[in-house]
């Protein structure tokens, strides 16, 4: 292998490691403070994943460790931050309950064994090349699935910030219940939530590189020691336990690994789903691309590495990833930063975090929160085309109504379904001189454009498809109808025709016949090569003749100029 299939072969493998290989000293500033914020908001954070999860506390703690560093050397995104969050977390607590009902001492070696199968379902479709399904999640639903995203954070936190206990799982329900409980709030954590809040988007708004959450958590832990809040009600994080998980293969039966693997595909698809969402985002934001097949090898690779190390399924977090990028993360030396973070708190400074105020933390995250909500870009698609609007407005209510998966897929679902009603009724145009203008024109952009009396040369700005093809043959029929001087020849010009299929074939073949039945010559123009080749091996080249197939559209007129010649 050459040294440049060997450098490509390796920035497509490892895109991260070769980010950081090319590191610039004017990153280390903002990776470092978006390092330890977001070290210091996710150890309570994914302890409490772990226990949503249904592991040890601890065991959330140990499923940063792996995936941040994997993520780092593999991923294609620098803002983005892999481990435990609140989707795969709930999913593997449902997967795993039934099967550990009775043998509790089984329940992490299930939940490890589920993060290696995750790991191996992205890393087949990574080499399967899945990666491209993500083309279907269009701008509008990355809009709205991140509004959605946003509120349901938000909704998650709410309860912390006043110290009310809130049992609905929903956006809607846990506003409504939040609103109803509320003359049930406990006023200093209340004071304290608020404070917090004040304070991130007063001081962030004056000081915008200024790292003020990290501010917000150094003062807020300060003030409980100072003033004993712990013992007036304000609940803290707590003791944080000590230790590192050890290599294991996860040991579980036959029957166990079959159960889980239909769990393991959907959560996968969740997973790789907000991944990629939440990439494309942040991606979008800074003008740079991610690879969303190389995103399948990333996670798979997290997962897998993750399982063997006792932990659970993780994917992306999309809160910890907007607190890195407002402190102005430039690459994963930041996911790097909090990993040795948790790892120097785990050894020595675990009492410190203890007194972390947990309204803080949910202050913390509903101002992160604000953040991913562009109201902007949905005014702008709103005055661009109301269908993309409404794209990205039921997104964010799909994903709020029910879940990430199904928003997500209610939202594609509709992306779609707007693709084929453009592709069905595409721009179409007749074409002309317009004097003065070299060329051949739609007539109707130019006034004055006229057509060549007896020929009619028409374009259809599309594939042609089973979902065009009686469409384009209604609009081909109806031009020729329109036209004051009787119509002697149509010239389909056929450069935007790259493909076709068999059912748009056989409509093409009954328009001839048509044509023909008039005294109308059939011809075609500016043929491309593998649409050439699509028609004759369909057999439809063998009734039309050789010399009514013309490279150019002056060709076309000039056979027609010398028909009767």
């Amino acid at each position: 292998m050459t040294k440049a299939k060997t450098r490509n072969s390796f920035s497509i493998q490892m895109p991260g490691l070769r980010k950081l290989l090319s590191y610039q000293s004017e990153w280390l500033r903002g990776d470092v403070l978006a390092g330890l914020t977001v070290a210091a908001y996710l150890i309570p954070q994914c302890m409490a994943y772990g226990e949503l999860a249904g592991v040890q506390p601890v065991a959330g703690l140990w499923a940063i460790l792996p995936p941040m560093i994997i993520y780092a050397i593999f991923g294609s995104s620098p803002q983005l931050s892999i481990g435990p969050e609140s989707s795969t977390a709930v999913m593997t607590a449902v997967a795993i309950a039934p099967l550990a009902a009775a043998r509790t001492d089984a329940y992490i070696s299930l939940a490890a064994l589920l993060a290696v199968i995750m790991g191996l379902v992205c890393i087949g479709g990574y080499f399967a090349k899945l990666g491209f399904l993500a083309n279907l999640l269009s701008k509008p639903v990355l809009i709205g699935y991140m509004a959605g995203i946003a509120l349901i954070m938000i909704g998650g936190q709410i309860g912390k910030i006043a110290k009310i206990d809130i049992e609905a799982d929903m956006f809607f329900g846990q506003i409504s219940e939040f609103v109803s409980k509320l003359s049930f709030a406990h006023t200093p954590t209340l004071i304290l939530g608020i404070a917090v809040l004040v304070f991130l988007f007063t001081l962030q708004h004056h000081f915008p590189t200024a790292p003020i959450p990290l501010i917000a958590v150094l003062l807020s832990t300060a003030a409980v020691a100072l003033f004993n809040f712990d013992e007036r009600g304000v609940a803290v994080v707590g003791e944080i336990p000590a230790g590192f998980p050890s290599l294991a293969i996860p040991q579980v039966s036959v029957q166990d690994l079959t159960s889980l693997v239909a769990a393991a595909v959907g959560i996968s698809v969740v997973g790789y789903s907000d991944n990629v969402l939440t990439a494309r985002a942040f991606a979008n934001r800074h003008s740079y691309k991610i690879d969303a097949n190389q995103e399948l090898l990333a996670l798979g690779l997290a997962n897998f590495g993750n399982g063997l190390m006792q932990g659970f399924p993780v994917s992306s977090s999309g809160s910890r990833a907007v607190i890195g990028d407002s402190l102005g993360s430039k690459s994963q030396l930041y996911s790097l930063v909090a990993m040795v973070a948790v790892i120097l708190v785990l050894l020595f400074f675990r009492p410190v975090l203890a007194l972390f105020p947990k309204a803080a933390l949910g202050a913390i995250v509903i101002y992160a929160a604000t953040k991913l909500i562009e109201v902007s870009e949905f005014i702008r698609l709103y005055r661009f085309r109301p269908s993309e609007f409404a794209i990205a407005i039921i997104t964010t209510i799909a994903v709020l109504a029910t879940d990430i998966l199904v928003g997500v897929g209610i939202a594609v679902s509709l992306s779609v379904i707007e693709l084929l009603y453009r592709v069905a009724r595409p721009h179409d145009a007749v074409l002309g001189t317009v004097p003065d203008l070299p060329g051949l024109h739609d007539i109707n952009d130019w006034e004055g454009a006229t057509t060549i009396p007896g020929l009619l040369m028409y374009r259809y700005d599309a594939p042609l498809c089973f979902a065009n093809a009686e469409n384009f043959k209604q609009r081909s029929l109806l031009s020729i109808e329109a036209e004051i001087i009787p119509v002697e020849w149509l010239v389909l010009n056929m450069e935007a025709n790259v493909e076709i299929d068999i059912t748009a074939i056989d409509i093409l073949s009954e328009l001839r016949d048509e044509l023909a039945a008039k005294n109308i010559t059939f011809a075609m123009a500016r043929v491309k090569q593998d649409l050439y080749l699509d028609l004759e091996r369909a057999g439809f080249l063998k009734d039309l003749t050789a010399e009514h197939i013309y490279p150019t559209l002056h060709t076309a007129i000039a056979a027609f100029e010398q028909r009767k010649i």
